[in-house]
Parts: structure tokens; C-alpha cells; sequence
């Protein structure tokens, strides 16, 4: 077969590209297709192939305001041309599905997640905008969504990465998805050594919907010792950075987080993620995770086994969730269990998973 994959955009290395970097593995003479591209922060695994990009990587600053070029993306998209391509996968976030494949190509999409700012988080990110953004929101947006809802007839078979997008793939654009958890670099914490101290985690940048506020006003409320590991300080992080129990680590080492996994006592997870890696890094790691039940966190999180899950945003719901998990801490003592959690999200579960969702639709 002859492979295109198609990502929205390779300007650094995070959850989707850790994907693309397995799609490569598994196509290794693919042809990578993005609207902007910088070499400089992309692994050496997608740069060992042909990349090839829309004309907005030619734009002025499109490496650094990518983001603002959004509108002009689905026409450049649609100007690619995969003319003798078999087989499309499209790596979805922001726009990438939107090619039109040759009419006897097979094209899957990877969503990791319908495009939020032209959806579920539309308002949010309209109030936090400035009144020059807001104006082209207002004007654009309407037609982006039908851009998007349209382009999605182009898609063969969807796959979402969680159940949580699955469900927000029905919503949106009325079709079915095959669920296949992303990989998941779990080798690198199944083997450390658990030596719990007394102090509780958080893992994240320091963004609003992540909710390290709510971690760290749970543990000041409950007079409990916190690490928030994690570029930039919020401004309500600023105030507590002087209580004596919390302590900001900033960005750290891969060696670092895996030591701080293997020492805290649970992860605190309060944010809603469509799928959600680090609980399952920490799962790896044999570290419990206390999550928010909402989102990727249902699935990459086994209650009563791996982790516990409390109701409601609020720091109460957090106390609440510690004080269940202290009772009976010593039950998430069981390595094997952990273990044999998180093989479901190995980089070799997603490739085994991958080619026979491939292989299927082949077959129709």
C-alpha cells in the first residue's frame, strides 16, 4: 500500500505526536502531510520520513502562530494533493481529516478529540479572548463548524482514543467509533520500586482546565503535603507557594517524575482530559490516581484497583476521595494488578489494535 498520514500540525512533541511517532513505525515508508512544520522540535522517528505541508508553512510567523492561521487550513488541506494513495490515516486534533482522498482509498481517522474551540469549549475560550479575536469568532466559527461537520463525510472509519471522544464523535458529526486507547510508554515505570512517602502529586501544566487549583486548595483545606509538578504558576498557585505544604517543582526530568511517582502516595487527577496519559504513566509506575469521574480518566483508571474517583470539582469531593483512599490505602499495595492494568495501553496493544482495525475495513 501506498500511505499518507495526515497531521494537523508538527511544531512540537505531545500526546499526538507520541501517535504519529507509532503510526511511522508501523508505515515505515509513509508520507507525512501537515500545514506547519518545525524540524527543530519534531523527533528524529517523523523527520526520517517525507513531510511534505500545506502553503501555510510558508506564511509569515506560521511556526509560532499556527493556531491563528486556523481558518485558512481546511481549503489548504483541501488542496493536497493524494492522488495514488491507498490508505489516509488522518491524526485529528485540529484539522486534518479534511483531505479528499482518491475515491478508492480507505481513510481512517485517529480522533484524539473533535476540535474543542469549535465546540464543547467554545465559550470558554470566546470569554478569554480579546475583542479583535472575539469579532472573527463570531464571523467564522459558524462556518468552521460546518466545514468540519462536512469534511467528516470524508472519513471511512473513524477511531476515537477514548469512549469519551467516542461519544463526542457521535455528538458532533452522527457517526460510530471504534475505540483504541493512544500508546502509552508504560516500559519506562513498570519496573520502578514503590517507596510511598507522605505527600500527594500533581502532574500538569499549570492551565485552568487541568484544575491544580483544586488539588492544592483540597490538600491546604485538609492540612496535606502536595507536589505540583508542572511549567508556570497559576495565580491562585502563587498564594499558597508559602504554607509549607505545597511545593512547586516546575518543569522536571523524565528521571524525576518517575521518582516522584514512586514516592507519592496518589496522584491527584482533577481535571477533565479526553483521554488523559499521565494517570496511566502513574498506574505504571504502581502510583494510585484520584480523579475527577469525568472524561478519558474512566477509562484509563480501574476503581477500587488502580485508583479511586471522586464526584464533583471541588475541593470537598477531593478531601472526601483522600479520606476514602487513606482507609484503605494498603489494598493498592498489589504491583501485579497495576501491571496487568496498563498492558491495555502498551505501545504494542495500539499497533496490534491499529492494523486490525485496518485489515477489517479492508475486508469490506
Amino acid at each position: 500500500m501506498k500511505v499518507a498520514i495526515v497531521h494537523y500540525w508538527l511544531v512540537t512533541m505531545r500526546g499526538g505526536e507520541k501517535v504519529l511517532e507509532e503510526l511511522c513505525k508501523l508505515f515505515p515508508q509513509a508520507d507525512i502531510f501537515t500545514n506547519v512544520y518545525d524540524e527543530s522540535k519534531i523527533s528524529d522517528t517523523i523527520k526520517s520520513h517525507k513531510i511534505y505541508t500545506t502553503k501555510i508553512n510558508k506564511w509569515p510567523m506560521a511556526k509560532k502562530f499556527y493556531q491563528k492561521y486556523m481558518p485558512f487550513m481546511p481549503k489548504a488541506l483541501m488542496d493536497l494533493d493524494l492522488t495514488g494513495y491507498d490508505l489516509v490515516i488522518s491524526s485529528e486534533s485540529g484539522p486534518a481529516k479534511g483531505v479528499v482522498p482518491s475515491p478508492n482509498a480507505f481513510h481512517l481517522c485517529y480522533c484524539h478529540t473533535p476540535m474543542r474551540y469549535l465546540w464543547d469549549m467554545y465559550h470558554e475560550y470566546f470569554r478569554k479572548s480579546n475583542p479583535i479575536v472575539k469579532f472573527f469568532m463570531k464571523n467564522m466559527i459558524p462556518s468552521l463548524r460546518l466545514w468540519d461537520v462536512m469534511s467528516s463525510n470524508l472519513v471511512d472509519c473513524f477511531v476515537a482514543n477514548s469512549h469519551y471522544v467516542q461519544a463526542r464523535i457521535k455528538r458532533y458529526y452522527n457517526r460510530d467509533a471504534k475505540v483504541i486507547f493512544p500508546p502509552c510508554d508504560i516500559e519506562k515505570y513498570v519496573n520502578n520500586q514503590r517507596n510511598p512517602k507522605d505527600f500527594y502529586l500533581f502532574f500538569g501544566q499549570l492551565v485552568g482546565y487541568k484544575r491544580a487549583d483544586l488539588a492544592i486548595e483540597a490538600c491546604i483545606k485538609s492540612g496535606r503535603k502536595l507536589v505540583v509538578i508542572g511549567d508556570g504558576k497559576s495565580k491562585e498557585a502563587q498564594k499558597y507557594a508559602n504554607t509549607g505544604l505545597i511545593t512547586f517543582t516546575g518543569r522536571v526530568s523524565d528521571e524525576e517524575v518517575a521518582k516522584y511517582l514512586s514516592e507519592a502516595k496518589a496522584l491527584i487527577f482533577p481535571g477533565i482530559e479526553d483521554f488523559g496519559i499521565i494517570p496511566v504513566e502513574a498506574n505504571a509506575a504502581g502510583c494510585p490516581v484520584l480523579a475527577y469521574k469525568e472524561g478519558g480518566a474512566i477509562d484509563s483508571i480501574e476503581e477500587n484497583e488502580t485508583g479511586l474517583f471522586f464526584e464533583e470539582q471541588t475541593a470537598e469531593s477531593i478531601i472526601e476521595c483522600m479520606n476514602k483512599f487513606e482507609q484503605i490505602e494498603s489494598s493498592f499495595t498489589n504491583r501485579e494488578v497495576f501491571t496487568n492494568h496498563v498492558k491495555q495501553f502498551s505501545k504494542e496493544e495500539f499497533i496490534t489494535q491499529i492494523s486490525k482495525a485496518i485489515e477489517e475495513r479492508k475486508r469490506i
